[in-house]
């Protein structure tokens, strides 16, 4: 269970061992310690227990901190989570040999794959009732689709030579995919400029930059219990305080989980909004928040089994870890349409 607390005059406590949240001094939800492995906190509004804290940290449960609009502040861990440095060691190895090449490939693979995938599922809504956006869709497809193929055209040369022609082809597939979606929402949302990322005050971006936030709590948290090191990833290059494997490993959820519970939720969330204050209303965060633990819920087909995605991202994040032992090819999870 993901317990996800946002709005103002609410606090966390333990009692027995069960976590309780109350408002205003009375009890509005609870549940067994032993059934919860993440613990979120959308607001500023909200008292926290030192108890709780402690219980959490023995019993293996995280505890996330999101800024107003989704962005990630903290992340409340025990220190037992780590894994063994093997990983680690390898990790760091792979970003000089061709692992790390062959890993960057599969991410930018992954992410196009699902942003395909994610533009037929919707298109083909739209086959009998609106035959131009049908076509145009298809067209973006394609493009997509030509974009994929030139990755393999990629050389197998250290990813420092390569990443350049990585992002340019993801930035290619990018405006396709946007282009896309403009689309999708033509008749949903009237003021959707594009993908515009911090600082967005447009409806659409805000809700896509909170829902990214939920989900990248949930990647952090599955890189952290894989044994693997967040701040040392490929794709995205080093910086102090950035998590670039985070950044790396989420794009190819971003389309199965994020995008998609937005897109198709959003008839739901009209009239919502934003707040006074410009920024995405209470209810309207709720909202963002449920779909994504809907989505994040769904049943997929994994590897001849069928599994939630909340479970396929920590087997995807293990199978990371043992791809940079050596044990195993790594092979993104696309989602099908």
């Amino acid at each position: 269970m993901h317990l996800l607390v946002d709005g103002y005059g609410m606090s966390i406590g333990k009692h027995s061992e069960r976590v309780q949240i109350k408002k205003n001094g009375e009890v509005t939800a609870e549940a067994p310690l032993l059934e919860i492995d993440q613990i979120t906190l959308a607001t500023r509004g909200a008292v926290i227990s030192t108890d709780l804290i402690e219980a959490c940290v023995k019993n293996g449960i995280q505890i996330n901190f999101l800024e107003f609009n989704g962005q990630p502040l903290a992340k409340l861990t025990s220190p037992c989570l780590s894994g063994t440095v093997i990983t680690r060691r390898k990790q760091m190895e792979a970003y000089h040999n061709h692992l790390g090449t062959f890993l960057s490939k599969q991410f930018v693979r992954g992410k196009l794959t699902n942003q395909l995938y994610l533009i037929k599922y919707f298109a083909k809504y739209r086959k009998s009732t609106d035959g131009l956006a049908f076509q145009e869709l298809q067209n973006r497809c394609q493009n997509i689709a030509n974009n994929i193929r030139e990755i393999e055209r990629v050389s197998n040369l250290p990813i420092d030579e390569i990443r350049g022609q990585l992002l340019s082809i993801e930035g290619r597939a990018g405006r396709e995919y946007w282009s896309a979606v403009k689309v999708l929402v033509k008749n949903k949302v009237s003021d959707f400029p594009g993908r515009e990322h911090r600082g967005a005050t447009d409806l659409l971006n805000s809700m896509l930059n909170y829902g990214y936030g939920i989900l990248y709590s949930q990647v952090w948290g599955a890189l952290l219990l894989a044994g693997l090191e967040p701040f040392a990833g490929f794709m995205h290059v080093d910086r102090p305080g950035k998590p670039s494997l985070v950044l790396d490993f989420i794009e190819e959820f971003r389309q199965p989980v994020v995008d998609h519970a937005i897109i198709a939720g959003l008839k739901n969330m009209e009239g919502k909004g934003h707040s006074a204050d410009g920024g995405l209303s209470v209810a309207i965060r709720r909202e963002i928040a449920c779909k994504v633990e809907e989505r994040l819920d769904s049943v997929f087909r994994y590897k001849n089994n069928k599994l939630t995605l909340r479970s396929i991202l920590q087997k995807q994040a293990r199978q990371l870890a043992a791809f940079f032992r050596e044990e195993t090819r790594y092979r993104p999870f696309t989602g099908g349409w």
